[in-house]
């Protein structure tokens, strides 16, 4: 074969460098919201000592020989464990002071509800600079279905937090996940338009219109969700366009995390995984993090995960969990599928 590597190619490379390492970790899987579309079950709480401690000999028997380290926070909700995270960070600093070539980035899925303005500096300084955020449209919509574990709404404190980050020097990028539904989708021009002119002024926001989707939670049965060829959904990506701010709408990765060999999750228990979506799935668990840093793959558990690199399928790549998940052998509509497994919800 000759000319320039394809895309594909590209990725495939990517994904297998022994030189870059991505570990989403969950410091804590419990969560102070109660989502009525979450498919969490919080059975697990914060990240056991020893699990703390095998991440960060982890990343000392890798470090030397990497180019790149990516952490990802998830969970539950990730700042309910502000000193795991805060320990771990602070390692990969130390760690990056001694591997001079080591470059570090770290990103956060966070429901927003204790990330305010000098969170966000902090954790800045901890190299935590990127963001997700979900809102799910206006108070009267979105505190129906994000609620906090006592009930009680989160919209205000949320929005009053994003301002709050609005007004700081904070060196972040918060991405705004804005949840549409059938119930919501009549109201969102508005609510658009509110937060295109008040966050999306600012370069370190943008936009991700997402559909909500069932996704294995025990409302699965009575949500209602909208199709992905909706005409309302392209007409509110065109409303947030408007006035130039297309560059600030979120386009997600041709390829998912979990496609990649050189991505894992590491559970608060100490178990591997490779999807944030699949946590309940005994398909998701491929090994174990022992607590001197060395990892105990399963091989023929990890191998579905990364067949689409094999098989040469791009789809496979874009979200290898729906070869667990279909009853077929291939989905039909595989493609939509990517975005709703690519980043959680």
């Amino acid at each position: 074969m000759t000319g320039e590597p394809s895309s594909f190619d590209e990725q495939l490379t990517a994904s297998v460098r022994a030189d870059r390492l991505q570990l989403i970790l969950l410091p804590t899987e419990q969560c102070n919201f109660r989502c009525t579309y979450c498919y969490e079950d919080f059975a697990i709480g914060r990240m056991a000592p020893e699990v703390v401690s095998g991440v960060k000999k982890l990343i000392d028997r890798r470090a030397d020989g990497l180019s790149h380290l990516q952490l990802s926070w998830f969970g539950g909700e990730p700042t309910l464990a502000r000193s795991i995270i805060e320990d771990i960070a602070s390692h990969v600093l130390r760690a990056q002071e001694r591997c001079k070539g080591l470059r570090y980035h770290s990103d956060m899925t966070t429901n927003g509800y204790l990330l305010d303005g000098p969170v966000a500096e902090h954790f800045a300084r901890l190299g935590i600079r990127r963001y997700q955020v979900s809102l799910d449209g206006p108070a009267e919509h979105h505190d129906r279905t994000r609620l906090r574990a006592d009930g009680k709404g989160t919209f205000e404190r949320i929005w009053s937090n994003l301002l709050s980050i609005r007004a700081s020097p904070a060196d972040v990028h918060v991405m705004l996940r804005i949840h549409l539904t059938p119930e919501n989708i009549p109201v969102m021009a508005d609510f658009l338009r509110l937060v295109r002119d008040t966050l999306l002024v600012d370069p370190r926001f943008t936009v991700f219109l997402k559909r909500v989707v069932r996704l294995g939670g025990p409302n699965d049965p009575a949500m209602e969700v909208l199709e992905s060829d909706d005409p309302r959904i392209a007409a509110l990506v065109s409303l947030v366009a408007e006035g130039g701010a297309e560059e600030r709408l979120y386009e997600p990765e041709e390829v998912c995390y979990a496609a990649r060999a050189n991505s894992l999750l590491v559970r608060a228990d100490g178990r591997l995984g490779k999807c944030t979506v699949a946590l309940s799935d005994p398909a998701n668990t491929i090994g174990q993090l022992l607590p001197d840093g060395r990892v105990r793959i399963d091989n023929a558990q990890l191998r579905p995960w990364l067949q689409g690199w094999e098989s040469r399928d791009p789809e496979l790549t874009g979200c290898p969990y729906v070869a667990f998940t279909s009853p077929q052998p291939r989905l039909v509509q595989i493609t939509n599928r990517r975005s709703e497994l690519q980043t959680p919800t």
